[in-house]
Formats: C-alpha cells, structure tokens, sequence
C-alpha cells in the first residue's frame, strides 16, 4: 500500500540511436523535454508528473549496465504501456506517433470496456495506449 502524500514516480530508461530525432519524436506527441535532466546524452521526457522516458544515447546507456543493449527493433526487452482518458484520446496519441515517424501496429484491442492500440518509436521501442471505462474499473 502507497502512502497518499507521496507520489511514487517512475522513470523509463530507453536507449536511443539518434538523441535529436528521439526528442523531437516525443516533442511532436505533445510531451516535453525537462531540460534540467537534459545534456547531449540524455533527455528527460516529461508523460506526467509522475512518468519520465529518459532517451539516453546508446553510449550513455551502456554506463549504467553491463548487459548487450537490446535492438528492440528486432528484440522485445518491455512493453510500455500509457493510460488515456478516452478511446478518441487513443487515436489520437496513435495517429501523432504515425505521423511523427513511429510505426504503428494494426493491432486494435477493443474488449468494449477496454480499447487499446499500440506504436513503436523511432527506436523500436512499443508504446501502448489503453482507454478504459471507468464504470468497468470500479465494478
């Protein structure tokens, strides 16, 4: 059980091959950049007040494990999944991705409670966006 008065954060750290074209990417999705965590190896993508993408440069990222950086455009090292408030807001986030260079998947989760599409970026990395009926949560 989380305490009410902290807010628990999470960051995803994602390697990227090209820093410029990943931050104008996300930049094109509606989200910014915090250029306080932000230099030429990293930038740190602002989702929520309690979400951040990391994009760091492939020789950034290899600072902080030992480990082969996965190609996540032929490997799937996560699934990122983003919560949204409607299944237009959905579309929406999906479409801009297209739009921006991300390729998207023609898989379409529609259970009628729950929709849901899904995206990769500029690196490969998936995103889903899942829209789900407040009613359903609660009962």
């Amino acid at each position: 059980m989380t305490s009410t008065a902290y807010q628990q954060m999470i960051f995803v750290n994602l390697p990227v091959t090209d820093l410029d074209a990943a931050k104008k990417f996300f930049t094109e999705l509606g989200y910014s950049i915090n250029p306080q965590f932000s230099d030429e190896n990293a930038a740190s993508v602002v989702i929520s007040d309690t979400i951040v993408a990391m994009l760091l440069t492939k020789s950034f990222y290899s600072t902080f494990t030992k480990k082969e950086i996965a190609d996540a455009t032929t490997t799937s090292e996560v699934l990122i999944c983003l919560s949204a408030e409607s299944r237009e807001k959905v579309d929406e986030l999906v479409e801009k991705a297209g739009a921006s260079g991300g390729t998207i998947s023609d898989k379409v989760q529609d259970h009628g409670f729950m929709y849901g599409r899904a995206f990769d970026d500029l690196d490969g990395h998936t995103w889903e966006v899942v829209w789900m009926d407040p009613a359903a949560i609660q009962g």
